[in-house]
C-alpha cells in the first residue's frame, strides 16, 4: 500500500508523443498498466493504432491514438483539443518523437539538418509550448522530454542529432526554472544505448558495437522496459520536488573514462 500510494498514477491523463516508436511505445504501455488514460501520438497513425490495439488487448481501454507532425504547431493544438475532448484534462506529456542521421559533418545537407532539427528540438519546443500553456493555465502538470547520451559530450556519427539533444536539455532546464512557480515540472530522461533496428543497420556496426559496450559499465545494451521505472517515477508525485533534472539511464555509459 505504501508504494502504491507513493507512486500512484491512477486516473492521470498522459500524452506520449512518439508513442508508436521503439522506446515510447513501451512508455505508453507502462502508463496504461499504471492506471492512466493514455494518448498514443505518432506521425504514423497506423503505428499509434497498433500500439493502442495492443494495450487494449491487455485490458486497458482508456486510450486514444492520434497522428501528429511535431514540427507543426497547429497540429499540436489539434492534438491537445482531441485529448481534452476525450479525457477532459492533460497531466503528463512525454516529448519523445524525433529522427537521427549518421551523415558525416561535411556531407550534411540543409534539408537533412532541418528534418532532424524539426523532429527533435522544434517538435519538443512546440510540444512544451502548446501542452505547457494548458498546464500553466490550470496550475499543475508534468513534462518529460527525451534527451540522449549524445547531448554532451557528443557522440560521433550523430552531429545534428547531438546538437538537437543538447538544445532539448537546455530547453528543459529553462522551462523548469520558468514554470516551477506555476506548478509545472519539466525534466528529461537521458537514455544510453537502446538500439532499434535502424540503429543496428545504420549506426552500429560491429566495431562501434564493441566500442559502445566497452564504454558501458554493464557491458550490454538497454531494454525499453528498463526506461519505464524512471519515467513513471518522474511522472508521479513522489518526484514532486524534482524539476530541471536530467535523469540518466545508460548502464553506466556516462561514468566511464579509461
Amino acid at each position: 500500500m505504501y508504494l502504491e500510494k507513493l507512486f500512484n498514477l491512477k486516473d492521470k491523463v498522459v500524452a506520449v508523443v512518439g508513442g508508436g516508436g521503439y522506446l515510447c511505445s513501451e512508455m505508453a504501455r507502462s502508463f496504461a498498466h499504471a492506471g492512466c488514460s493514455v494518448a498514443i501520438i505518432d506521425i504514423r497513425l497506423e503505428k499509434a493504432k497498433k500500439i493502442e490495439i495492443g494495450i487494449n488487448k491487455e485490458g486497458f481501454k482508456n486510450t486514444l491514438s492520434l497522428s501528429l507532425d511535431v514540427g507543426k504547431k497547429n497540429q499540436h493544438e489539434k492534438v491537445l483539443n482531441s485529448i481534452l475532448n476525450k479525457f477532459g484534462s492533460l497531466d503528463v506529456v512525454i516529448n519523445g518523437a524525433g529522427i537521427n542521421g549518421s551523415t558525416s559533418f561535411l556531407d550534411i545537407t540543409e534539408n537533412e539538418w532541418n528534418e532532424i532539427m524539426d523532429s527533435q528540438i522544434k517538435g519538443t519546443f512546440f510540444g512544451c509550448q502548446v501542452y505547457g500553456e494548458h498546464m500553466v493555465s490550470k496550475g499543475s502538470g508534468n513534462i518529460i522530454n527525451i534527451s540522449s547520451a549524445s547531448a554532451g559530450p557528443p557522440l560521433s556519427k550523430a552531429f545534428t542529432y547531438s546538437a538537437a539533444k543538447a538544445a532539448i536539455k537546455n530547453l528543459t532546464q529553462n522551462l523548469a526554472r520558468e514554470w516551477a512557480p506555476k506548478g509545472v515540472r519539466v525534466n528529461s530522461i537521458r537514455p544510453g544505448f537502446f538500439p532499434t533496428e535502424w540503429n543496428l543497420k545504420n549506426f552500429i556496426d560491429e566495431e562501434r558495437k564493441s566500442a559502445i559496450l566497452n564504454h558501458t559499465a554493464m557491458r550490454r545494451f538497454g531494454k525499453p522496459s528498463e526506461l519505464t521505472g524512471a519515467i513513471l517515477w518522474l511522472a508521479s508525485d513522489s518526484a514532486s520536488f524534482v524539476t530541471g533534472s536530467e535523469i540518466t539511464v545508460d548502464g553506466g555509459f556516462s561514468c566511464m573514462t579509461i
